[in-house]
């Protein structure tokens, strides 16, 4: 019996040893890695000083192929190693680096990254509808600057002629943007409370006393 007992403590401790040595050469494996989690988000200033979130910075690791992008709120996530040198770039703000320190003693590492906005100028660029200058002197020339053709020109470009094509046309991609940026940063500054009602607003109610005083709200057939 006593043999018995003997050899499953003899067992039990060598399955203890070899977990423990493997324990050992996992630590040891990730120690001599050096990965870390490098979490953070990526702001900008605007024309009035508030700071915003930056979306869509190109975030990469220096001398590697490994990176990621800031989300819509600026967040962004990803694994580094200690010492790495971290790349922030984004169209329009200027680059900026940073790097991870070697002396971390904690796998988690966040940072807040302020990106200033940048501006480049291009040369000037002159488009021509003809293929040479030879050949736009012959078109010029040749170009009907009658009354009539003035008359048309003054009715096209009429201001509130381009008012009526702006409302007939689709968003493009940068009003599209710009319409759905403003609407979660609306979002996010009024997250976990109740926005503000304008029925407690005074400004806001001296405007409609004033506007109701102009007849703003008369109905137009009436007037007529």
């Amino acid at each position: 019996m006593r043999r018995i007992i003997n050899t499953q403590l003899i067992i039990l401790g060598f399955i203890l040893s070899v977990f423990s040595i493997q324990a050992q050469t996992n630590v040891d494996t990730l120690e001599d890695k050096k990965y870390i989690q490098f979490s953070g988000t990526v702001v900008t200033e605007d024309e009035n000083g508030e700071i915003l979130p930056l979306p869509y910075v190109n975030i990469g690791i220096v001398g590697t192929t490994r990176g990621t992008y800031s989300e819509t709120d600026g967040f962004f996530s990803m694994v580094a190693s200690k010492g790495d040198t971290i790349h922030f770039t984004r169209v329009g703000f200027k680059d900026a680096t940073v790097v991870v320190p070697d002396s971390l003693t904690n796998i988690y590492y966040s940072w807040i990254q302020i990106m200033s906005s940048d501006s480049l100028l291009l040369p000037e660029a002159v488009i021509y509808p003809w293929p040479d200058r030879d050949f736009y002197k012959i078109e010029f020339l040749a170009m009907d600057i009658s009354d009539e053709l003035k008359s048309i020109v003054e009715q096209n470009i009429a201001q509130d002629v381009l008012a009526e094509i702006a409302k007939s046309l689709p968003v493009d991609g940068a009003e599209a943007y710009s319409y759905e940026y403003k609407k979660r940063i609306n979002e996010y500054k009024y997250s976990g409370q109740y926005k503000p009602q304008n029925i407690f607003n005074p400004v806001a109610w001296a405007n409609f006393i004033k506007a109701w005083k102009r007849g703003d709200f008369k109905n137009k057939d009436k007037k007529k």
